[in-house]
């Protein structure tokens, strides 16, 4: 098989299974010879946050020396972003290797009955890969959830991670923190240690320590008063961890709560034993990439890309951009899946926009532009409703005023989208403003 015939295969399987549980992904591991029994661990859910404190847990540990892999979803620009060792995506070869393994068990399975969801294809190879890789430890994203989640077939992690918890999937995952924070708390193993967010809501904080003490978990609260911030601007932040300066090149205040989270749950690493000096800390935290996550594509003008598309994750993007970009008129491109709470997205970012290009994001659960737009003008907003995504971004561009931003946000399928040709964007606008100059 080609790459491309790899990938158009994976994406024939069905997203979510008819009935939730680990019986499918732990029989196809099986048969795959158990990967990922010989793997250490760190397994972090969460709604929010737990991609920023994945990536920055295994880029310390990468720093330090180990071989690690970070498993991710979604991709934002290219699929082998989800299946990394060392800060490095997987090889277009090893990824149809590994695939071509597992999609011949899938296969003899579906023949019986049995159907294969892609995240448990993809976790599967991933897993596969890291075991023939012979990592020293894999850093474990949650995709859905935790309990049912393909991820928590594996056994006795170093240390469980809860991010920060907000709510979204709620058709899968209950429609209170409470219920949610109880699926993610699924991934807590007897007897293992475990951390949260100092930012957990109090109804799902009580739920943490509940299922943690059930389960004879040491929970570790993490907290930001562990780390004092110096400054931050477009470029990150400056922090200060017990006399160890940090850079952390995320923004937006709540990514002090997601370094936090990294820090405890590596803090525990060290005391199990795992040697993380203080220059491993800092070479992790400033080599850390995440794309799509408050990521600044240019500083003038300002252009800033964001996935959020829940209501935690739009009142932290509006956070950041009262803190970083006050007083300017911003223009964004949006667009969220209609499953989403758009209307709470908006009440959030309420005030912030100059104007609004609303635009459909690339998958059959979006949200019709018209829609959208018919949202923010309630607001009082200028908003378009953009063809397409390309269109919505000329129109953006054109709109921006001398001393103004643009902002792409609301969904990671649009930022994939928009990603590649922003940067193409930005690098025509600066040699158009240069021969201005001239």
């Amino acid at each position: 098989m080609t790459y491309e015939e790899t990938l158009e295969k994976i994406d024939t399987y069905h997203r979510l299974s008819r009935e939730p549980g680990l019986a499918c992904i732990t029989e196809l591991l099986s048969r795959l010879g158990n990967p990922q029994s010989g793997l250490n661990f760190v397994h972090v859910a969460g709604t929010n946050g737990k991609g920023t404190t994945s990536t920055l847990i295994a880029s310390v540990l990468t720093g330090a020396g180990y071989r690690t892999g970070l498993y991710l979803s979604p991709h934002v620009c290219d699929f082998r972003e989800r299946i990394q060792l060392s800060g490095e995506m997987i090889p277009r070869d090893e990824l149809v290797s590994a695939a071509e393994r597992v999609f011949a068990e899938a296969d003899e399975m579906l023949t019986d009955g049995r159907q294969i969801t892609e995240f448990e294809l993809i976790t599967a190879i991933a897993l596969l890969w890291f075991s023939e890789r012979k990592c020293d430890v894999v850093v474990l994203e949650v995709g859905l959830g935790g309990r049912f989640d393909a991820t928590n077939v594996i056994q006795d992690p170093l240390v469980s991670v809860i991010a920060s918890i907000s709510l979204d999937h709620t058709e899968i995952l209950g429609d209170t923190l409470a219920k949610i924070a109880w699926e993610k708390c699924g991934i807590l193993k007897p007897g293992r240690p475990a951390v949260c967010s100092p930012g957990e809501p109090p109804e799902a904080l009580e739920v943490i320590r509940r299922t943690a003490l059930e389960r004879g978990c040491l929970l570790t609260e993490a907290s930001v008063s562990s780390i004092s911030i110096l400054g931050s601007d477009l470029s990150g932040t400056e922090l200060d961890f017990g006399g160890t300066v940090l850079h952390l090149p995320f923004l937006g205040e709540h990514q002090a709560e997601n370094a936090a989270c990294a820090l405890a749950a590596l803090g525990i690493l060290c005391a199990e034993g795992w040697k993380i000096a203080p220059d491993a800390l800092q070479k992790g935290f400033s080599s850390a990439r995440l794309p799509a996550r408050l990521e600044v594509l240019s500083e003038e003008p300002p252009v800033l890309l964001d996935g959020a598309h829940n209501p935690g994750g739009t009142a932290a993007l509006a956070a950041a951009l009262r803190r970083y970009l006050p007083g300017r008129k911003i223009v964004a491109v949006m667009g969220m899946m209609a499953d989403k709470d758009a209307r709470q997205a908006v009440e959030n970012l309420r005030g912030l926009f100059s104007r609004v290009v609303a635009v459909v994001p690339p998958s059959p659960r979006g949200m019709r532009a018209e829609d959208f737009a018919s949202l923010w003008r309630r607001t009082g907003v200028r908003a378009d409703a953009a063809a397409d995504a390309q269109s919505a971004l000329r129109l953006a561009f054109s709109s921006l005023e001398p001393g103004g931003a643009l902002v792409v946000c609301g969904s990671l399928y649009l930022a994939g989208e928009l990603r590649g040709p922003i940067q193409e964007t930005i690098a025509q606008h600066r040699i158009l403003e240069n021969r201005k100059k001239k």
